[in-house]
């Protein structure tokens, strides 16, 4: 009598047993054909960006990540970036991919420096180094929703003749899909923030160090295919596409300068389009922007400027309402010239 309850326990245990080896050996199938899929679905991105001539490689690749995640590991990165242009080629030390069993859409990226730029089969020209790099993609990697990179104390540097190029303490980019879809002229928002940015080879505009964030908004894209971007560009000039500056903030020491407006595209592949900005502390900038160049400022410019000054303020200080103009690429500050945009096809 007494052994009747100790068999009723004894299946019960096999069943919960079984049970959960059933279950174990069922998740470790689903996480297998899930990283099997993943694996595929690289494969095929791959492709597709050899196809708009970005040949993307690893010096070795493992999926792992197992119970919970996949994640992908490619040592020795590599991206040949060609697409009818002078091709240039990309090494990173390391890409570290992952994404959640529960949302698979989601990748999160953290990439090893340095990450070297040259010409393929040459030494570098330029390197860059960080202390943290990240990137999220939100959506199918062929149709992207979201996209976001964070880079801390970014610094490049040049082969030849050794030196830094450029440095920041903080650079972020986000962008998203507002409007259509990724295979029908979508509309693209980006918001882009610099914190203390410095560079040599930016002429006198961007000589100091720059804290800046832009929000804008890109239209005129006909699809989100795989193309080179001068293509891109050019397909944005076609379809009368145009970058409209939502908002705009720049500030160099003293200087500070918010506005908003639009910026299209020539026929001739020049930058076109009018900011309207207002800006506190322009005679300290215009000041540098001549220093920098080795020249005196002009009577006639600083009158000019005298004249466009009102009771306009920015974050408190006294400021002057003037239109940057962006001329078949020349970008004009008033009356004084300021820099000029190279063609973009």
């Amino acid at each position: 009598m007494a052994q009747a309850p100790f068999r009723s326990r004894t299946r019960q245990y096999v069943v919960l047993v079984l049970a959960i080896v059933l279950m174990v050996a069922g998740w470790i199938g689903f996480w297998k054909y899930a990283a099997n899929a993943a694996h595929e679905n690289i494969e095929n991105w791959r492709a597709r960006e050899a196809k708009a001539g970005r040949v993307l490689t690893c010096g070795s690749q493992e999926i792992g990540g197992f119970p919970f995640r996949f994640e992908l590991k490619c040592d020795v990165a590599s991206a040949v970036l060609g697409g009818g242009q002078i091709p240039v080629e990309l090494k990173a030390a390391n890409v570290h991919i992952a994404a959640q069993v529960y949302q698979p859409t989601l990748l999160i990226s953290e990439f090893t420096g340095p990450l070297t730029i040259g010409d393929p089969g040459r030494p570098p020209a330029y390197s860059a180094n960080w202390k943290l790099a990240q990137s999220s993609v939100s959506g199918l990697p062929e149709a992207p929703r979201r996209v976001s990179l964070v880079v801390s104390e970014p610094v490049i540097t040049r082969a030849e003749p050794a030196g830094q190029v450029a440095r920041a303490d903080h650079i972020e980019i986000h962008g998203r899909l507002a409007e259509g879809s990724v295979s029908d002229r979508p509309v693209i928002e980006v918001a882009f923030e610099a914190k203390r940015f410095e560079t040599a080879e930016g002429g006198p505009l961007l000589a100091t160090t720059t804290n800046g964030s832009i929000d804008a908004v890109l239209r005129g894209l006909h699809d989100f295919s795989p193309k080179p971007w001068p293509a891109r560009f050019r397909e944005i000039q076609q379809a009368g596409g145009r970058i409209e500056i939502r908002k705009l903030r720049l500030q160099q020491g003293d200087t500070i300068a918010i506005g908003a407006g639009n910026l299209g595209i020539n026929p001739e592949g020049r930058v076109e389009g009018q900011l309207n900005l207002t800006v506190a502390g322009l005679d300290a900038f215009v000041n540098r922007m001549a220093a920098a160049s080795g020249q005196r400022v002009s009577m006639s410019i600083s009158l000019g400027l005298g004249l466009l000054a009102g009771s306009k303020q920015v974050e408190g200080k006294p400021a002057i309402a003037i239109p940057l103009k962006v001329t078949n690429g020349a970008m004009m500050l008033g009356p004084l010239k300021i820099g000029e945009v190279p063609p973009l096809f």
